[in-house]
């Protein structure tokens, strides 16, 4: 008798809902007041929040005003991960959850929102709202969380996801759906919540439709053991990896072709650019780069010629074609405050077209002085020198210097001036470089960290810094 006038005081509820809101719709809202910043609540539910011996697959959510669902369908995570994609519908104060799937008996199911509710006046977000049913006769709490981490760079991808396997034979991976997924959000963490006791395979995969490991120039990351789920599972990290690298490829239907489709007149002549600043050249390094737009077929080192302000020639530099036969290399030991001339003989390169430059150039360089670099010292603590760390000095996202850490105490004499941010690379195999992972062989990436000081040089300047690991 209790639960038939639950039911009926329920459904009477969301009469008086719906009366209002059809027969109120004409009705203007206040203008002015403070701007509401409140998300959604739920209202009422049925089958109410963390019911238990569910039957039904039909969700019904009141909310305490009206709702935008447009982007529910994308947010929401059903756990356990259902095959079939359930059907959403929304208006006004509701929302309703049809699960297609069959319900599975003694599991506890919940759905997870994300950002997909919020409010239709302001938009304002209800984020990771959450609603929990058992077909069983008690709600599975337990919790395994941790966070995932990019092992290349040391930083987070929040499009990720971490996918749970029932299955745990190695190959569920590539051919079989997930028992549960839950996001990795900004910050690196993810939670999972009301899971069950088990033993589960957890990976790291993007959020894509199949949820499998199908492509090896995909992020991934795996766990070393089997995640044992139960009241004291403890957090773990993941550092996500691509085996292989994806090659970037630009489409062109008509390369010679502009945008408005209009032929394109090919330059025939052979050009080259610097790698000089301003006909400045950079001390600390070796290389002035002499760069052409078309390959090199015939090339003679010795119409090239690197002499003083004087036009005497210097000695002991080198000029060098690169494997790519478009750059030319001239290799020297720059000495600050110098002013120097490049003679480049018309004869020097020709083409696959047989064609030269357009007449011989004679380039004027000067060299850095030392008051144009800054002084760097780096003092390193809590460092575990067996680990092979190496300092990653990073510019616009590109390694400008890899340097092995031997000691504590770090110290260049000139150091070009920037904004570099630092990280570093635990070098397991001691090769300098970043090695990648391999499921297969059961084989982790290499993991940097990256560290949350930036790096400051100024010119002219005794720079210091005391980085912590």
């Amino acid at each position: 008798m209790i639960k038939l006038l639950r039911f009926i005081s329920f459904w009477a509820l969301l009469f008086f809902i719906w009366h209002i809101e059809t027969g109120c719709a004409n009705m203007i809202p206040p203008s002015g007041g403070p701007r509401d910043s409140i998300p959604p609540k739920l209202f009422a539910a049925l089958p109410k929040d963390s019911a238990i011996n569910v039957t039904t697959n039909k969700i019904t959510l009141v909310f305490d005003e009206f709702i935008d669902g447009k982007d529910i369908q994308k947010n929401l995570i059903i756990s356990p991960y259902p095959k079939n994609s359930p059907l959403i519908d929304y208006k006004l104060r509701n929302v309703t959850i049809k699960l297609k799937d069959s319900l599975e008996a003694n599991t506890t199911y919940s759905l997870n929102f994300g950002d997909g509710l919020k409010d239709v006046n302001e938009d304002n977000i209800a984020k990771n709202f959450k609603y929990v049913f058992s077909t069983g006769n008690t709600i599975d709490q337990n919790v395994f969380s941790g966070n995932v981490i990019l092992a290349e760079t040391g930083k987070i991808d929040s499009t990720l996801i971490i996918v749970l396997h029932k299955n745990l034979d190695d190959t569920a991976i590539y051919k079989n759906r997930p028992r549960y997924y839950t996001r990795v959000d900004g910050k690196g963490k993810f939670v999972f919540t009301n899971l069950p006791e088990g033993k589960f395979n957890a990976f790291v995969l993007p959020n894509d439709f199949t949820k499998k490991y199908d492509d090896s120039t995909k992020l991934f990351a795996f766990a070393d053991s089997l995640i044992i789920i139960n009241k004291s599972t403890k957090p773990v990290n993941f550092y996500a990896y691509e085996e292989f690298k994806r090659k970037n490829v630009t489409k062109s239907s008509s390369p010679n072709n502009d945008k408005n489709n209009k032929p394109k007149k090919e330059d025939i002549r052979l050009r080259y650019t610097t790698s000089l600043d301003n006909a400045t050249q950079d001390i600390l390094s070796p290389d002035l780069d002499i760069t052409f737009n078309r390959k090199i077929k015939s090339f003679d080192s010795s119409k090239i010629i690197l002499t003083d302000q004087s036009f005497k020639e210097l000695k002991n530099y080198t000029v060098k074609l690169d494997t790519g036969k478009t750059k030319i290399s001239v290799r020297n030991e720059w000495k600050e405050g110098m002013v120097l001339r490049l003679i480049i003989m018309k004869e020097a390169v020709t083409d696959t077209s047989n064609k030269t430059i357009s007449k011989s150039d004679t380039l004027i360089i000067h060299t850095k002085s030392e008051s144009d670099y800054g002084s760097l010292a780096i003092r390193f603590t809590n460092l575990d020198l067996s680990k092979n760390p190496v300092l990653l000095v990073m510019l616009n996202d590109k390694i400008a210097e890899a340097i092995p850490i031997t000691q504590r105490d770090l110290f260049r004499k000139l150091y070009r001036p920037g904004e570099y941010e630092l990280s570093v690379l635990f070098d397991t195999n001691n090769n300098k470089v970043w090695d990648t992972g391999n499921y297969k062989k059961r084989r982790q990436p290499e993991v940097v960290k990256q560290l949350n000081k930036k790096l400051s040089v100024r010119a002219n300047w005794d720079n210091e810094i005391e980085v912590a690991l």
